[in-house]
């Protein structure tokens, strides 16, 4: 059974509270669509731990600082509903940008520090467009649990970040990766490469992991940066926007994995922005 479309603010708020009056736990699992097995082990993981599961649906104008991006990234609307038709979810929320930005909408939720970097430092804006409508999805749908890749971990640390500090009383829950056979951390921005750019896709994962594999045993990021660039400049990637050892609780900038660290990478192969992290 496909799960009932809500398009209408009003229409979400009556459908979840006869569920929180019921004392039931209702879990949200925010995406912009073009649904993959990442996405779906998301809604699988709010399943299991959720009375009450609500998919979003909605392409974010505000996290993009790029008109073409925005234009470019897939909107798969009726595909997105078959596929969660097997999970049996209790609503899929899809708002027009009139019930998400009404004329007149001026505020915007900014989180500093872990926006400073990575992802923040590249994409100028963005997070803020992050927080702001991750906000308001948190309150439209009143969720007690919200589900989030770690594929996007910046995001993770950033969304769990601002619940804390405005008291939003939503647990946000991290779940793993979900990759391809080959390696790739699914995305929807897969979608948007050619045959022959998939081909060479997974190199980023492969000279991540085979970086990660040397700092694990005390090696300094600095020394391995020549050889992985050369890869992945042989690889086809045009550049690199970063390729970086951090912190995994607060994102600082690390030499050596001498603390729990993630390495985070962001590369463009055939005009499209790929991003990946590996726990070290």
């Amino acid at each position: 059974m496909i799960a009932p479309i809500v398009r209408d603010k009003a229409a979400l708020r009556a459908m979840v509270t006869p569920w929180k009056r019921a004392g039931e736990v209702v879990g949200v699992v925010p995406t912009m669509g073009a649904l993959h097995d990442g996405h779906l082990s998301l809604v699988a993981a709010a399943k299991a731990a959720c009375d009450r599961v609500i998919v979003t649906i909605f392409v974010n104008p505000k996290q993009f600082n790029n008109p073409e991006d925005l234009a470019n990234y897939p909107r798969t609307e009726e595909d997105d509903a078959r596929k969660l038709e097997r999970f049996g979810v209790d609503a899929i929320w899809v708002p027009d940008g009139d019930q998400m930005y009404p004329e007149g909408f001026s505020t915007n939720v900014s989180v500093s520090g872990l926006t400073d970097c990575l992802c923040g430092a590249t994409r100028p804006g963005h997070f803020d467009g992050v927080a702001t409508v991750v906000s308001k999805l948190f309150l439209q749908t009143s969720a007690d649990q919200a589900f989030f890749g770690e594929k996007d971990y910046q995001q993770l640390q950033v969304v769990t970040r601002l619940a804390a500090d405005l008291d939003i009383p939503v647990t946000v829950v991290g779940c793993p990766t979900i990759r391809e056979e080959d390696g790739l951390a699914m995305s929807s921005r897969n979608l948007l490469l050619s045959d022959r750019a998939r081909v060479y896709a997974p190199v980023l994962n492969e000279v991540m992991e085979e970086m990660a594999e040397a700092l694990r045993g005390g090696a300094e990021i600095a020394a391995l940066m020549p050889k992985a660039l050369k890869r992945l400049e042989v690889a086809g990637f045009t550049s690199v926007d970063y390729l970086e050892l951090r912190r995994a609780d607060d994102l600082q900038l690390l030499d050596r994995a001498d603390v729990p660290g993630r390495l985070f990478a962001a590369a463009w192969l055939a005009g499209v922005r790929l991003i990946d992290n590996i726990a070290v």
